[in-house]
């Protein structure tokens, strides 16, 4: 059936000012990852191919790698947890916080945490759960979700932050200066961290042969989350393992430039396990909880390369549906293109209303471009959109190809069609024959046809040539 897909709507009632942001932000992500790369590396999709033969030579092993992680993280004092669901993996946290006798905690970013709304299950159960890093926040006190995977408040300018400020209490009088804003949240949360009883975090690479745990950050939370508490967990996905320490090397290069387009990120942490006895502070106890929800179902499916990412929101950045559209369009955790394949997938059983993200694409390319790990999303896109026909998925904005296919396979109605085609440059909208077709046609400006002509063309360059004269 023709209409709207939910993306074009959210796109259409998006304001002018919260796109702006969106484009303004993705925009100079992209220039800034491309000057980063090329100025360092002759020849960065070497690198990139380096990179995505690693993982996915994890991804064929994963069984094995996480043994052997679990193994080097045992070894450290860490205690290693499995998860299979999102129900699992709260309840999890959970009882491992009242195991220790935390009811207060600062949170360092992550996605694996915004996946299962794991805050928001804390405070319920009666655990104080703050988020530490700025962006995500100033998303806490809205009440909002991120917008982006890096950058969680792309979709947010310095005025809709100091007012949210004032209204919270974190400020008492409005000031947009960045800096200001940056300084007054730093004062308000030091005291929450140092009253903070435990302290979450994720983990962007877990090395299956020492068992230590990378973090990345710019703001440096996550260390000031860790130092005065005495738990600390992490959640990972099951995806985020390595090999070998040295593998660190290719992704971190690739990581921060590809995110923000810095060559490394201010803080890049590796996290050995508990505090030894010679550490004057850090966690007396550690906990790894290792996250199925759904990722053993993306490994078995023919769509398995989308569990290279890395998390760096590079093709969030550069797509022109994100652009125009922000990651709340794409109603879950992961928006962009990335989010167009994992989402379906990962949420698709418990949210078939995601089934129509495939198709929020141009299938332009450049997702593939950009991606440090040389996902080819257009390709999943496709192999995910041939599955929904295959099964019949309804699709809000699908149209119906078998007219079309009728037309295309019978020359005399596609000779008639064209003759017929420049006819409808000056034929209203309102003049479609059926409404969803007026509302399909209201939300698209098409271009002018200019059919028809070549057969002309053709059948007088082949008179000509019959004469032995040159055609005009």
């Amino acid at each position: 059936m023709i209409g709207i897909q939910p993306i074009d709507q959210y796109a259409r009632d998006i304001s002018d000012e919260k796109q702006a942001s969106v484009i303004d932000g993705s925009s100079k992500g992209t220039e800034k990852r491309y000057h980063s790369l090329h100025q360092d590396y002759p020849d960065p999709d070497a690198i990139r191919k380096l990179a995505a033969s690693i993982k996915d030579h994890t991804l064929h092993h994963l069984g094995e790698y996480l043994a052997k992680a679990e193994e080097s993280l045992t070894s450290r004092g860490v205690n290693v947890h499995y998860a299979s669901t999102d129900e699992d993996a709260r309840q999890t946290i959970l009882a491992i916080l009242r195991q220790h006798g935390v009811t207060q905690l600062t949170k360092s970013k992550s996605m694996a945490a915004e996946e299962i709304h794991l805050n928001p299950f804390l405070i319920e159960n009666g655990v104080e759960c703050l988020e530490s890093d700025l962006g995500e926040f100033i998303i806490q006190l809205d009440g909002d979700e991120p917008s982006h995977i890096v950058k969680p408040i792309i979709h947010k300018n310095r005025r809709d932050i100091a007012k949210t400020f004032v209204r919270e209490g974190v400020a008492e009088d409005y000031n947009d200066d960045p800096e200001t804003i940056t300084r007054r949240a730093r004062v308000f949360l030091r005291e929450k961290y140092m009253a903070a009883q435990a302290g979450i975090t994720g983990a962007n690479f877990v090395c299956a042969d020492t068992g230590r745990l990378a973090l990345i950050t710019n703001e440096g939370n996550s260390r000031f989350g860790m130092a005065p508490v005495q738990v600390h967990i992490a959640l990972v996905g099951i995806e985020k393992v390595i090999p070998q320490e040295k593998d660190l090397a290719v992704f971190l290069n690739l990581l921060g430039r590809s995110a923000t387009g810095q060559q490394l990120t201010v803080y890049t942490e590796f996290i050995n396990g508990p505090r030894s006895v010679n550490q004057p502070d850090g966690p007396e106890h550690m906990h790894v909880v290792f996250m199925d929800n759904g990722r053993t179902d993306v490994l078995a499916s023919n769509c398995r390369e989308i569990l290279r990412c890395i998390r760096c929101g590079a093709c969030q950045n550069v797509c022109p549906v994100y652009r125009q559209a922000s990651g709340h369009a794409y109603r879950s955790t992961y928006g962009g293109p990335v989010g167009a394949v994992l989402s379906p997938i990962l949420f698709g059983s418990r949210f078939p209303e995601l089934a129509d993200l495939p198709k929020a694409s141009s299938l332009c390319g450049a997702c593939n471009e950009v991606c440090p790990v040389d996902i080819p999303i257009p390709d999943l896109l496709l192999r995910l959109r041939d599955k929904a026909k295959k099964e019949s998925v309804p699709s809000a904005g699908a149209i119906p190809m078998s007219p079309f296919a009728t037309l295309a396979t019978s020359p005399s109605l596609w000779r008639t069609a064209m003759t017929m085609s420049k006819a409808m440059n000056h034929l209203p909208i309102q003049v479609a024959p059926i409404k969803p077709l007026q509302d399909w046609l209201g939300q698209r400006t098409l271009p002018d046809s200019k059919g028809g002509d070549f057969r002309k063309w053709m059948k007088t360059h082949q008179a000509a040539a019959a004469r032995g004269r040159k055609a005009p």
